[in-house]
């Protein structure tokens, strides 16, 4: 299944970079939270550009600080952008994709939307919401030929930890023993990550090549080991507490 060179949808904050370094590729600017906006923003494009093939759906950014610290208001932002536009615009390309049996939707969620880290409670909580939503979208496409996948990054070299982040004001000097060295280490790893954005594009690149992708791709070793650690972890509580979940049944 081939990606259209013909239109790509951006966040406002993408399209200078993207035109700079992509100047023949046609940006459609789209702000994910504008909810009544994004299927007239589809059909537009499609009118425009022709039918889309692949949806890689990445419109997200991170938000950083303490759970007690951290207001209900900056909660309801990251999953107004995080879940809520995502969804919304995978709802939009659904009865397209159904109607021509074919289509492919990438959902970007990340090894936080699988495990969990001190100081991420909103984003880690979001990216669990797109991930389960995406499992559950995948299985309502799939007898239409279309294909959902998850795209589940480790830490990777963008401005994720950037400039992009939403930092919560510290307040609480309790958890400062916790939380100081990972906000300072964090900040100082930032754009020393791991992952190689070029490589995980010629990921993606095979992972929409493929007939039989899997529901959900990590990317980078360190989401493999955080992701295969949980689910051992996992495996480990459901025995030690088999007896007690066995004992529930009537």
């Amino acid at each position: 299944m081939a990606i259209p060179s013909s239109a790509l949808f951006v966040p406002k904050r993408r399209e200078q970079k993207l035109t700079a370094c992509l100047p023949a590729i046609k940006t459609v600017l789209c702000d994910v939270t504008e909810f009544d906006r994004i299927a007239d923003v589809v059909e537009q494009a499609e009118r425009d550009y022709g039918p889309v093939d692949v949806l890689i759906n990445n419109a997200g950014y991170g938000h950083e600080g303490v759970l007690e610290e951290s207001p209900l208001e900056e909660m309801r932002r990251q999953f107004d952008v995080n879940v809520f536009g995502a969804v919304a615009v995978a709802k939009a390309f659904l009865p397209r994709f159904r109607s021509r049996c074919r289509g492919f939707i990438v959902n970007v969620t990340s090894m936080g939307g699988m495990v969990t880290m001190p100081g991420i409670a909103y984003y880690c909580g979001s990216k669990f919401a797109l991930q389960g939503i995406s499992d559950v979208m995948r299985s309502e496409m799939a007898p239409f030929g279309v294909h959902v996948t998850t795209l589940c990054p480790g830490s990777f070299r963008t401005d994720w930890a950037g400039r992009s982040m939403v930092r919560t004001d510290r307040s609480i000097a309790d958890y400062d023993p916790l939380f100081d060295p990972i906000r300072q280490a964090r900040q100082e790893k930032s754009g020393k990550q791991l992952g190689d954005p070029d490589k995980l594009a010629s990921a993606v690149l095979a992972l929409i090549a493929s007939e039989n992708p899997p529901p959900q791709l990590l990317l980078g070793s360190d989401a493999l080991r955080l992701v295969s650690e949980r689910i051992e972890r996992l495996q480990n509580e459901i025995e030690q507490w088999k007896s007690v979940t066995l004992s529930t049944d009537g």
